[in-house]
């Protein structure tokens, strides 16, 4: 089984959550054959979680390039998350396991991957994390998208008032905002009231990705 041996038990991957500030998605970089240098440098930089998210490749690309990631991620004592796919994520260990509103309930995830994954919800209106807020199953949640983003194509921004919504709802779980979110208009969602962010191409665009994860952390930091 690829994702055999011993992996993190609930406790130690809530206590990883909590204290998580700052998650990237990225794809395979199957085009720059680069990926476990870039795991590497962004965890260095202050990624706390790294979510795998490749539409373009197979089943068994993807498996591979988790194993990478996992590999990585253990080296650094840092999460690793699986986007979608419930049977990848069990294949693989995973820390994490993401889900989208259209994608298994949370329910269904956590009846295929036991008590012990994490599992997230992505949200984009406040009835949706509403629902997240109330549903034991969701471990975080993710509110956006807080501006219009090439990586969520038709997908028309939640806005800035969306985050101020859910932080006056003061939610117990974690909660990280995501979309168009970098170091200059990482102020805006601070000021907005969110203190957690997801980020894609701030990183993965980024000359040097260690230096871009330095930034944001510095950006959080206020």
């Amino acid at each position: 089984m690829p994702g055999g041996g011993v992996g993190r038990g609930r406790g130690q991957r809530v206590e990883l959550l909590n204290a998580a500030r700052l998650y990237l998605c990225t794809d395979s970089r199957a085009d720059r054959g680069d990926l476990e240098e870039f795991l590497d440098a962004a965890y260095a930089g202050g990624v706390d979680i790294i979510q795998l998210r490749d539409k373009k490749i197979s089943a068994a690309e993807e498996i591979a390039a988790l194993l990478i990631l996992k590999r990585v991620a253990a080296r650094h004592g840092k999460l690793f998350a699986v986007n979608d796919r419930a049977d990848i994520a069990a294949l693989v260990g995973a820390d994490v396991f993401h889900v989208g509103q259209d994608d298994l309930s949370p329910a269904q995830a956590r009846e295929l991957l036991g008590p012990d994954v994490i599992i997230g919800r992505s949200t984009h209106a406040p009835g949706q994390a509403d629902e997240a807020i109330d549903n034991p199953e969701v471990d975080y949640f993710a509110c956006g998208p807080v501006w219009e983003t090439p990586t969520k194509p038709g997908r028309a921004a939640a806005g800035l008032g969306y985050l101020r919504y859910v932080a006056d709802k003061k939610p117990a779980k974690p909660w990280f905002a995501i979309g168009g979110v970098n170091p200059e208009t990482c102020p805006q969602v601070l000021d907005a009231g969110a203190h957690r962010i997801v980020v894609v191409r701030a990183i993965t665009e980024a000359t040097e990705s260690r230096q871009a994860a330095q930034r944001l952390v510095a950006a959080l930091a206020g």
